[in-house]
């Protein structure tokens, strides 16, 4: 394999500074939630279709009615994703909000035990205990700043729990469809969902401030398209597991961008709470791969 012109490495940092903006590009909105998950979304689909169109639209043909109706499901999860992480910013720091989304992976290793029937070493076990402790230290210590906080931390939570059933039902589809494909459809779906929801709350379309436009546009390319863009890219020179230890660095970067940004305060309790989390899950990342690895090692040899 060539080496490529760009140190992938720089290109990993780039990707999850523009992923860690996304939380402070909401903070910075005027708009509701919905609203804003719907531009995301829809400018999204708009900068894309004009790819999709030329190069990926014959692939809608040999789509099947399951993947259909899983790309829906998961179109759906992902905007009300969307809903309840941006929500919870209105309670909670972004420290907080986005060191509980990071709980992800917990959460996904849960689901395929559940629907796929993996099983568990005990150590993973035990970090994905650690890492539900982090985050009872987190709400603990929000909850002593003010009720609110910890309910925007149970919405981060629930979206957390979202976005894992999107990544789930996406997983299967993923298979039999090409990025490009499936992102736009999942977008489109979501952007669907999002503007009913935003009609039937009665959320106003047009933002109070005209900046937000700005802002927008910028959630809709930084870390939607370019961030991930730029993860798919990487993942042909470093390995996915070097990539997920990179994207749990996402609320850290997220918290300093908020401290000199935004001015947020970073509590004692984030601090420590978030890094028996993200310790813990890089732990349960890593176990899980060398799990794998010798599963596949045990599967090679028997089938020799």
């Amino acid at each position: 394999m060539n080496s490529p012109k760009i140190n992938p490495y720089f290109i990993l940092v780039i990707g999850v500074i523009t992923v860690s903006a996304s939380a402070i590009l909401v903070k910075l909105c005027t708009s509701d939630s919905g609203v804003i998950a719907f531009y995301r979304l829809f400018f999204s689909v708009i900068i894309m279709l004009p790819i999709f169109l030329m190069k990926n639209i014959k692939e809608l043909k040999g789509i099947t009615k399951r993947d259909w109706i899983f790309s829906i499901i998961s179109g759906v999860c992902l905007a009300f994703h969307f809903i309840l992480w941006f929500e919870s910013l209105n309670y909670t720091s972004v420290a907080s909000s986005t060191v509980l989304v990071t709980l992800q992976p917990l959460f996904a290793f849960i689901g395929t035990f559940f629907f796929f029937k993996e099983s568990f070493s005990l150590k993973a076990i035990l970090c994905g205990i650690c890492a539900v402790v982090g985050s009872v230290i987190i709400s603990w210590g929000d909850f002593t700043v003010s009720g609110m906080a910890l309910f925007g931390d149970l919405l981060a939570f629930l979206a957390c729990i979202l976005v894992t059933a999107y990544l789930l039902f996406g997983q299967n589809v993923r298979q039999r469809l090409s990025l490009m494909t499936y992102t736009f459809i999942v977008y489109a779906i979501s952007s669907i969902v999002l503007i009913i929801y935003v009609l039937f709350a009665g959320e106003s379309l047009l933002p109070t401030k005209q900046t937000d436009w700005i802002y927008f546009i910028l959630l809709a390319i930084l870390p939607t398209l370019l961030g991930h863009s730029l993860f798919n890219w990487v993942v042909k020179w470093l390995s996915t597991s070097i990539i997920s230890m990179a994207i749990l660095f996402e609320p850290i970067g997220a918290s300093i961008l908020a401290y000199f940004i935004l001015q947020e305060k970073i509590l004692w309790t984030q601090i420590m709470g978030g890094a028996v989390i993200i310790i813990s899950i890089s732990l349960f990342i890593i176990d899980e791969k060398k799990s794998k690895a010798k599963a596949l090692e045990k599967h090679a040899l028997h089938a020799q």
